[in-house]
């Protein structure tokens, strides 16, 4: 949790309200000069307003050569971001021919088989020879191939589940697939941090929402022993179900979820617990099988399983497994199996030949060293951030680390800075964290070389000593044991 201090937390606040009343300004005398200039058609309300457009015009267009750059090659360790141009003060951007070569700290792509990969790509071609991109099909029409079964059944098995279902998108498997397994009657209990794809499955629902503090079992069991006291608003009648809803690693602060003490609360009150292991499932454990196995937890104990394709397999989709119970109802009743198109048999291939990779069943260790890696890899980077001085969110073995930036001004400052030294970073800021929590998010990844998370570290803290994000004292250099003797 970040605990912002009072100085940053001032100097942000300040530099916020400069901004909007500059941005209030302007806008007053753009009312002035365009009095008379109807930009709306009479009688009907304008569709952008508000502080929300406010913001998008006076604060995010300023800076949006930060976000969404377009790459033009795989997003390996390395890759070729795509350079653009503006000529109206950043309003509209235009891409060149021009590319730059770039060190990759932000895609999701942790075990590395987002690029070419001697197993899976030859068999995710011949896929697309034999099946084509598409199935052009809904699963329970003709969209479903012997591929969605076979991994159906592969990711049962890799999760330690009796059964599991698959979605093409990872979003709406968290937004389609909770409105299904509880509505009106039901509470929902979600970690204030869940992602937006819960946020929205959970609002969908119809069923009563209590927020916990993040990460916190105390408080869980806090609002638990509340909500089933007081039962359902007005007829005080005892909840239909109720839903725990939590993620294995948290995607903007790259920490851990308690899960052990989680369940144990769950148990206690006889609640369900749903996790979404996003960005765990393949990425943490001795065998790439998520929080459960990292924190010795029984698959048995989380009665549903979600996960996506997108991060550790180098795909698309997601997955829900559970009881073969609750996964024939969701076969008959979401409407993202029962109305969308089936997932691309080629990304449903990677998925499989990744996952064969990482259990060892493609006759190499691959898979191990590929972990191992990960791990490596996630720990000395984070752990050289910290002794830099720079404020870094998350816990051991994450590969998701945000370096805390605060200021607005500073997340174009670093953003722009690394880039020009060829090192892509991602920035996030409002809405998608509180607004005094800007930050820029480092995704580490199995195909990182140690000499380019050094490359890295060097860019990174030059430009935090440039743009002044080093929050905390550095750690003193280690005097070498010889010369230490030598000076005795």
């Amino acid at each position: 949790m970040v605990r912002l201090p009072y100085t940053t937390a001032l100097t942000t606040l300040f530099s916020y309200g400069l901004l909007f009343a500059f941005g209030q300004l302007r806008d007053f005398f753009r009312k002035l000069v365009d009095w008379f200039k109807a930009k709306n058609v009479k009688g009907y309300a304008p569709i952008c307003l508000g502080l929300e457009d406010f913001y998008v015009r006076r604060l995010y267009l300023r800076i949006q050569d930060c976000f969404g750059r377009p790459i033009a090659s795989a997003p390996d360790s390395w890759f070729d971001v795509v350079e653009r141009t503006s000529n109206d003060n950043n309003k509209t951007l235009q891409r060149t021919s021009n590319t730059t070569r770039c060190l990759n700290l932000g895609s999701y792509n942790y075990l590395g088989f987002a690029a070419a990969d001697e197993y899976c790509t030859p068999r995710a071609i011949e896929s697309l020879k034999k099946y084509s991109a598409s199935t052009c099909s809904v699963r329970v029409d003709g969209g479903t191939t012997k591929l969605h079964t076979e991994l159906e059944e592969l990711v049962a098995r890799f999760v330690g589940k009796p059964a599991a279902i698959l979605f093409g998108m990872g979003y709406v498997t968290n937004s389609a697939i909770i409105p299904c397994l509880i509505g009106k009657g039901g509470l929902i209990i979600s970690d204030s941090l869940n992602h937006n794809s819960i946020v929205n499955g959970a609002r969908g629902s119809g069923a009563t929402v209590r927020v916990f503090q993040h990460n916190s079992p105390a408080h869980l069991e806090e609002v638990l022993r509340e909500q089933i006291a007081g039962g359902q608003p007005r007829t005080h009648r005892p909840w239909k179900k109720i839903i725990v809803i939590v993620e294995g690693i948290y995607s903007m602060e790259g920490e851990l979820c308690k899960l052990p003490e989680i369940i144990a609360v769950c148990k206690k009150y006889k609640a369900y617990t749903y996790l979404d292991e996003a960005h765990s499932i393949g990425a943490v454990g001795q065998s790439g099988r998520g929080v459960c196995e990292l924190l010795g937890v029984d698959p048995a104990d989380v009665d549903i399983m979600m996960g996506t394709f997108t991060k550790s397999f180098g795909s698309c989709g997601g997955y829900i497994a559970a009881s073969k119970e609750i996964i024939q109802h969701l076969k008959h009743s979401c409407p993202a199996h029962l109305y969308a198109t089936s997932m691309s048999p080629p990304a449903v291939q990677q998925v499989i030949s990744a996952i064969k990779v990482i259990l060892g069943e493609d006759g190499s260790n691959r898979g191990a060293q590929k972990l191992a890696r990960i791990r490596e890899n996630s720990n000395f980077f984070r752990s050289e951030l910290k002794k830099m001085g720079f404020e870094v969110l998350g816990d051991n073995d994450s590969p998701v680390m945000p370096i805390m930036l605060y200021n607005p001004a500073k997340i174009p400052a670093f953003s722009r800075e690394c880039l020009r030294q060829k090192v892509a970073v991602v920035t996030v800021a409002f809405p998608a964290t509180p607004l005094l929590l800007a930050r820029a998010r480092i995704c580490i990844s199995a195909s990182h070389t140690r000499e380019d998370l050094v490359k890295a570290l060097d860019v990174i803290s030059r430009v935090g000593d440039l743009v002044g994000i080093k929050y905390f004292p550095a750690e003193p250099p280690k005097i070498a044991e010889a010369g230490h003797d030598k000076l005795e």
